[in-house]
């Protein structure tokens, strides 16, 4: 029996470990170091990967009883096909981790409406006469290199006669089918399928069709899977309506029975507008809706996420603002469920796998031009606030997404009401070669009644007078009261100072909002929003009411409450930030201020209180109006006038509406109430008119090209920018008239083919090149004779009494006399004396001068042999012309009596006065011209440019001495002798007029023509000077390193590969970060560490650089304004902040409001993440980690505060 080893104290063991490490198995290096020799295999190195197969086999089958028929071969088009290489929706997916935001280095899914690249099929239907020699045709020099490898020719191996020849396989053979296979189908079902296959036999054509049109179906569906999915791709024809605006005057009828089973139900009666949007959602149609703020838009919105729901596909939801995101998200989630609805922003990503994702268009744009995997799901893609597009900064994103969206996704535009919503939507389904619907409709659910406040004390704090009411027109009549009470007023103050202003003093101001609260809270018209075009303003207003309390005791309460626990998300230094105490003590008064130097989370909390109606005040700016639908029952405006960064503008109707529109609740106001004050004189009438009552802005291209775009589209070579900037909204026109372009250059080209030659054996040698010598000399003459007009000293010969020769089509070449120069027209500068044929209405003279002398017709150019000299009695009129007629100016000034001379004409035209002899000093000028003429041409002596008038413009110069030696070749030709001369020069200008059109309408129609062509090749030529794009135009290492970067691409890569940024600590990285991202203008000066000032010109150097090589290629830029966009005011506040002081201390180094030093903070760290994506791609591990830690450094506390719609 065997003996049981010793039993071990357990204790023992582990005291025995613990004091004597060196006990343990891990410490023994016999065991821990081992050495594995490795055998050296050279041949692994040639080892290539398994190609994927670029064939299957396919198996056909009876679409009745399943009998297999057999097996042919298909070739796989989506074979190898990756993100890396392929921009089709067939290529293989990518790594998880990019599925969403996608990567830089990915290829985009092909845009829809673009014409799909056609490098498959062609390869596969010219593979038969593909004739290349692997021994002659094969390059031994890779592009850009200079020198290669010559292969010599070698001996090649013999092969063994052991080896057996290939033997050919039939593939039936290898994958015959099974006999079990065919008696699968029992007796009893082939009994009941024979009388169907009978009947299938002698028809087998139609059963073959039927097969092929069944597989075609089903192998067609690239997109997402889903039901009744019906979309509008390539296949139109050119001329086919790409809009169609929906008429909302007829019901909807049986819209329950069109829609028995909707997606979702709302609790309430759906407008006519949103039936119709919704039955077009069912028929996957495009939509543009545009209606005014709080009309229901967003129930468009909501159906078709649900409908994405329904179909297992995915929607994302865009807005222009992250405040909006985020508020949609709380919205959204509560609606749909938190499993189903994600949110994606620069610092939070939120359920990114969720199948309704919000963003904000940017992120949008980043997953497109990174081919996000996540697109492929796509069936939905909203666009709220699509008006934005009218933004100059950031318009352009939303062009660049609409174009680069791929066929399979659907649209869906929401927008403030526009003038040309059809327009724009006609862009939009042009572009995508989709129909796009336009519902629009200029109903309120709640209209607005507009007032104008005279007010200031509880006395006048009635004076409210209606000039727009529910009828949408104009009350004079209560625009004169509010004038009479204003002037009232007036005259009863002091009658000293001005009469006039338009600013009153803070204690006037606080008595008129006073007065205006007590008003509307007596007419139970709060809550209201003020709109203050000024956060300072916004601000001081609020502090000086600091006697007004709009809340009852639980309203406090409830205040009170809800702030105390919105804030407990912040350490306790922030809880008690300056901003968060003050504007708790304003909260509880029922008073609040919205703007954006306010925190971010005091910000929500105003927002969430006023969803609740606690806030009975809310001064804001006008970024209060892109919100969520937050009505109130009253809108004030604190002015007329607004700032737009440039200069102090009247509201524009499309910024009023937006705000007022804010106005009345749905379901709890019958009217909305607007109101303006009226602080100092009331409004000029025209302007309030124009502002209520006026059309609203149009939406208008933004659309401008960037490095990232360039860089991004450049990389992809099957992508071309020319296709990019010719589906922009700016040239829109361009795409509409494409089609007309095409059919006209048709037709001019069989007239140009049917044209009939010259049958003349003079002219037809010499006619054409006569034809284009005289063009030649047309042009000359024309561009020096802008010349000469436009210089001082021919300026100073063209005086009264000065004779010159004019060249007219009636009359060849004859002489005239400069009366007067009539400054008032320039179309039309001198007044002349001339010589005219005998005609009896002399008006009829005068107007067959002037339009017979159109220079820039061509005309045959023959020598001045002869003057014009009347036939009969000598006639003379004076007439009105262009410096363009002027061919020469001779030396000779006569003396004349202008004034005289002029009332001397005008009074002989009167009828009674017409038969009167001419004066003595139009009959004296008369007869020294006609002398002139019979003297001739040679007898007179012309004052040469140059010689005389000294014009020593270079360009003029060399235009002369081509116009002399043009003319010196004109009497060799031939072609002027010929008795037909005149006729067969007419249709040689007809000929040429043609080809003229048709090198037009070519012009038109290439790509020369678009509007942002020379800054795109000016562009591009400062990618390639400074080395981010090659001479051949592949995107170098610098390039893809740019389009890592979202923001100042260009500047931040030369920082980046000039190592600027590797002296220096993470925190101070960060600091110089803050200049890309810091866009307020004005601020205190910081107080910048030497190292960090040393940082700061080495960004301005750069800056510099990037700047005079815009220069050198074309671009109006200067090193000044260049710079000048770089702003540090906040280097100093972001150093701190970065090296671990308390946001209640930063804020004190600066005059920034809290809320920009957030904001600014916050994308700074999205800054950080790009260059630390560009460092990783350069092999940079040292600037990655400081990126990194850089990163880690700045996201804490309140800057990086969860948002409340997020918990």
């Amino acid at each position: 029996m065997a003996v049981l080893p010793p039993l071990v104290s357990a204790t023992d063991l582990l005291e025995t470990f613990l004091l004597s490490p060196e006990y343990l198995p891990i410490h023994d290096l016999r065991l821990s170091q081992r050495l594995w020799q490795r055998e050296i295999q050279p041949e692994l190195l040639l080892h290539v990967g398994t190609c994927p197969a670029h064939t299957d086999i396919s198996v056909d089958r009876d679409l009745l009883t399943g009998e297999l028929l057999g097996y042919h071969e298909i070739e796989l088009t989506s074979a190898g096909l990756t993100a890396k290489n392929s921009t089709s929706l067939q290529r293989a997916p990518g790594p998880f981790a990019d599925a969403v935001k996608g990567d830089a280095t990915n290829y985009p899914f092909w845009p829809g409406g673009f014409k799909e690249p056609e490098m498959v099929e062609a390869v596969t239907q010219n593979v038969e006469n593909f004739n290349f020699s692997f021994e002659e045709d094969l390059l031994t020099v890779p592009p850009g290199f200079v020198e290669g490898i010559v292969f010599k020719q070698g001996k090649e191996p013999s092969i063994p006669d052991a080896i057996p020849p290939p033997q050919a396989i039939s593939i039936a053979e290898l994958m015959s089918a099974d006999e079990w296979l065919v008696a699968a189908v029992s007796s009893e079902e082939e009994e009941e399928v024979d009388g169907i296959t009978s009947s299938l036999v002698a028809q087998p054509d139609q059963l073959s069709t039927a097969v092929d049109e069944s597989l075609s179906a089903v192998l067609s569906d690239s997109g997402p899977r889903q039901e009744n999915l019906k979309v509008n791709v390539g296949s139109a024809a050119d001329h086919e309506q790409w809009v169609v605006k929906v008429d909302l005057n007829k019901p909807v009828h049986n819209f329950h029975e069109k829609i028995p089973r909707m997606a979702i139900t709302f609790p309430f009666e759906l407008d006519p507008f949103q039936k119709q949007a919704i039955l077009h959602l069912h028929n996957q149609d495009c939509v543009f809706v545009a209606a005014h703020t709080s009309a229901g838009k967003t129930v468009v919105a909501e159906y078709a996420i649900a409908l994405s729901l329904e179909h297992k596909t995915r929607t994302v939801y865009t807005s222009p603002i992250k405040a909006l995101s985020n508020q949609k998200f709380r919205e959204f989630r509560n609606r749909f469920g938190s499993d189903k609805v994600g949110l994606l922003t620069g610092d939070v990503q939120i359920k990114q796998e969720s199948p309704c994702l919000i963003m904000t268009t940017e992120i949008l744009r980043s997953m497109l031009y990174g081919g996000s995997d996540t697109i492929r799901d796509l069936e939905w893609v909203i666009f709220d606030e699509v008006h934005y597009v009218n933004d100059s900064e950031r318009g352009v994103v939303w062009e660049e997404v609409l174009i680069m969206l791929p066929a399979h996704v659907n649209i869906i535009m929401l927008s403030a009401t526009v003038p040309n919503a059809v327009e724009f939507a006609d862009w939009v389904g042009r572009t995508k070669r989709k129909k796009v619907y336009v519902i629009s409709t200029f109903k309120r659910p709640v209209p607005l009644v507009h007032h104008l406040y005279t007010g200031n004390n509880k006395q006048t704090s009635d004076q409210l007078f209606v000039i727009v009411g529910e009828d949408h027109k104009f009350n004079s009549k209560s625009y004169q009261e509010a004038l009479d009470a204003k002037k009232k007023r007036a005259s009863s103050a002091s009658e000293y100072g001005p009469k006039s202003r338009q600013y009153v003093n803070p204690k006037e101001e606080k008595n008129i909002w006073l007065s205006l609260v007590h008003m509307l809270e007596k007419k139970e018209k709060l809550p209201v929003v003020a709109f203050t075009f000024s956060r300072d303003r916004c601000n001081g207003n609020a502090d000086a009411l600091v006697s007004l309390d709009l809340t009852t005791s639980t309203e406090k309460h409830e205040i009170d409450s809800f702030f105390q626990k919105s804030i407990q998300l912040l350490k306790g230094s922030d809880q008690s930030l300056p901003q968060v105490v003050w504007m708790k003590e304003h909260l509880k008064r029922g008073i609040a201020v919205h703007h954006s130097g306010i925190l971010p989370i005091v910000k929500e909390v105003i927002e969430l209180l006023f969803q609740k109606g606690l806030v009975k005040l809310l001064f804001a700016t006008e970024t209060f109006a892109m919100g969520v639908n937050m009505p109130a029952r009253t809108v004030v405006f604190d002015a007329m006038q607004k700032h737009d960064g440039t200069r102090k503008r009247d509201l524009n109707p499309g910024e009023y509406v937006q705000m007022a529109g804010r106005a009345g609740r749905r379901g709890l106001d019958t009217t909305g109430t607007v109101i303006l004050l009226c602080k100092g004189d009331v409004p000029e009438a025209s302007d309030l008119h124009r502002m209520i009552l006026g059309h609203q802005t149009s939406l208008q291209s933004q659309f401008r090209l960037t490095y990232s775009m360039l860089l991004n589209l450049i990389r992809v070579k099957t992508l071309r920018v020319e296709d990019m900037m010719k589906r922009s909204f700016a040239e829109a026109e361009f795409l509409r008239s494409e089609t007309d372009r095409h059919k006209n250059l048709e037709a001019l080209q069989r007239n140009i083919e049917n044209f009939r030659d010259l049958d003349c054996p003079i002219c037809d040698p010499e006619m054409d090149d006569y034809f284009k010598a005289c063009s030649r000399i047309t042009q000359l003459r024309n561009k020096m004779q802008h010349l000469l007009l436009g210089s001082p000293q021919v300026a100073k010969a063209l005086v009264p009494g000065r004779v010159v020769t004019l060249y007219l089509n009636s009359y060849k070449y004859t002489l005239a006399v400069i009366l007067e120069l009539n400054t008032r027209s320039p179309a039309t500068p001198f007044t002349v004396l001339t010589l005219c044929k005998e005609i009896d209405e002399p008006e009829e003279a005068a107007k067959a001068l002037v339009e017979s002398g159109n220079l820039s017709v061509v005309k045959p150019c023959q020598p001045m042999t002869e003057l014009f000299h009347p036939d009969g009695v000598v006639k003379h009129t004076v007439v009105d012309i262009s410096g363009q007629l002027i061919v020469n100016i001779t030396d000779v000034v006569l003396t004349v009596e202008p004034s005289r001379m002029i009332d001397d004409y005008k009074k002989r035209q009167i009828p009674r006065f017409r038969n009167d002899a001419p004066g003595p000093a139009i009959a004296n000028c008369t007869h020294a011209l006609l002398k002139m003429v019979d003297s001739g041409p040679s007898r007179l002596s012309f004052l040469d440019p140059v010689n005389d008038l000294r014009i020593s413009n270079l360009e003029f110069v060399e235009m002369k001495q081509e116009l002399d030696k043009l003319e010196g070749t004109m009497q060799h030709y031939g072609c002027t002798i010929c008795p037909q001369f005149t006729e067969h020069f007419a249709i040689a200008k007809e000929k040429s007029e043609l080809h003229h059109q048709r090198q037009q309408l070519m012009f038109l129609s290439s790509e020369e023509s678009l509007l942002l062509i020379p800054e795109y090749r000016q562009r591009v030529e400062v990618l390639k000077s400074l080395g981010f794009v090659s001479d051949r135009g592949t995107v170098m290492l610098k390039g893809r390193v740019a389009c890592e970067i979202h923001y100042h691409e260009v500047i931040l890569t030369e920082l980046i590969f000039q190592n600027v940024l590797d002296e220096f600590e993470p925190q101070e990285i960060v600091a110089l970060l803050s200049c890309f991202v810091f866009e307020q203008s004005s601020c205190s000066e910081p107080n910048i560490p030497k190292k960090l000032q040393k940082g700061k010109d080495s960004v301005l150097r750069v800056a510099a650089r990037i700047a005079e090589a815009e220069r050198s290629c074309g671009m109006r830029t200067s090193v000044e304004e260049y710079q000048a966009q770089f702003k540090f005011g906040l280097l100093e506040v972001v150093y701190e902040w970065a090296r671990g002081k308390e946001f209640i201390d930063i804020i004190n180094l600066t005059d920034v409001s809290e809320g920009i030093i957030v904001r600014c903070i916050q994308r700074l760290d999205e800054t950080c993440k790009d260059v630390r994506n560009a460092a990783h791609v350069i092999g940079e591990p040292t600037l990655r980690q400081k990126m990194m830690d850089a990163s880690a450094l700045i996201k804490r506390d309140i800057v990086f505060a969860a948002s409340l719609y997020t918990k």
